[in-house]
């Protein structure tokens, strides 16, 4: 069974247009802030309606624009997790958890999650009494009481520090372990979507692009918003010279590539930790002066300038002692390169 999304809506600053779909695993949306991530979650949801489209869960048609069909929040049984959590704030901990379920049992299956949640002790505090890591642990007790075949995650870990953000994740990745049911899980964080989720699809201004793995976005990306998003510092225009050479525009520097160049292509990128120091048998050498060295907390950061517009950045390890001048030359393994059209 799965989960299908399509649709469309026009909003005021962008249209929203993605398609995709799951199949009982950590389905991730990638995107910055106002590329329409929680607004795909609110239309599953119910909570806006969709100008076109279909979504269909497990078989259960949720949203059809042609046969007018569009069942309400309730109906739809699909648990969303608000960045604010959407806690009750007159209500305690018992009573929000309780008070979606219409079960005979609801004190049982009240005091279960409480349980499960390790809420022990807090069942009657109100939302105001709890610390952050509490409050969610309320919300996602809340979802799973009500047994939602669909968990959406909406940047659970947007507003905390990153102590508490490594333990959270934990704690809900034991949750979602016994979870059988499909997860969408939003955010702008590439290494929460690397280390929490298997596939994903990248949102631009509304638009979705086609999904792909963890592994496709970091390793070879195919868009320049995907490329962006996975964290690649160093991205110049590009055009192409023969089957295995491209010109680096914004670089200025001609370079050798492993992959086979498409017709299309549009620019090129090396990841920052990828670049080497250049010795006399490499390929892809760049002769560049240390325009500044940025101390970070584990690593080490040179901004370099070669014959190009473009600031070339070179991130390593400082355990790693490399000596360098005010000009040197570094190597972009061809490897390495990630080619985008």
């Amino acid at each position: 069974m799965a989960l299908h999304v399509k649709i469309k809506k026009r909003l005021q600053s962008f249209d929203l247009d993605i398609e995709f779909e799951t199949n009982r695993e950590i389905f991730a949306v990638l995107g910055s802030s106002g590329c329409g991530k929680s607004m795909t979650l609110k239309c599953i949801a119910g909570i806006v309606q969709p100008d076109e489209g279909i979504i269909e869960l497990d078989g259960k048609v949720l949203f059809d624009s042609k046969r007018r069909i569009n069942l309400s929040v309730q109906q739809r049984k699909v648990g969303y997790l608000f960045q604010s959590f959407a806690l009750f704030k007159n209500m305690t901990v018992k009573k929000n958890i309780s008070c979606m379920l219409s079960s005979s049992d609801k004190n049982k299956i009240t005091k279960e999650y409480i349980n499960k949640f390790k809420l022990n002790g807090l069942a009657e505090r109100y939302p105001y009494e709890l610390s952050g890591g509490q409050q969610q642990r309320v919300a996602l007790a809340r979802i799973f009481a009500s047994q939602p075949k669909l968990l959406m995650l909406d940047e659970p870990f947007s507003a905390m520090d990153s102590f508490l953000k490594w333990q959270l994740e934990q704690e809900m990745m034991e949750l979602i372990d016994d979870y059988d049911g499909h997860v969408l899980f939003v955010s702008h964080d590439r290494g929460e979507i690397f280390r929490l989720c298997d596939r994903l699809v990248v949102m631009h201004e509304g638009k979705g692009q086609k999904p792909c793995t963890k592994e496709e976005l970091f390793y070879q990306p195919k868009t320049l918003a995907a490329t962006l998003l996975s964290g690649c510092k160093n991205i110049s225009r590009a055009r192409k010279v023969s089957t295995h050479k491209i010109k680096a525009l914004d670089w200025d520097v001609v370079l050798a590539t492993n992959s086979v160049v498409e017709d299309t292509i549009n620019y090129v990128g090396i990841r920052a930790h990828h670049i080497q120091y250049a010795s006399d048998n490499d390929e892809n050498i760049i002769s560049c002066r240390v325009q500044r060295i940025i101390e970070d907390a584990f690593s080490r950061i040179l901004l370099l300038k070669g014959k190009g517009e473009e600031i070339i950045r070179w991130e390593f390890d400082k355990n790693n002692i490399l000596e360098y001048q005010d000009e040197l030359c570094i190597t972009i393994p061809k490897e390495k390169l990630i080619l985008v059209s």
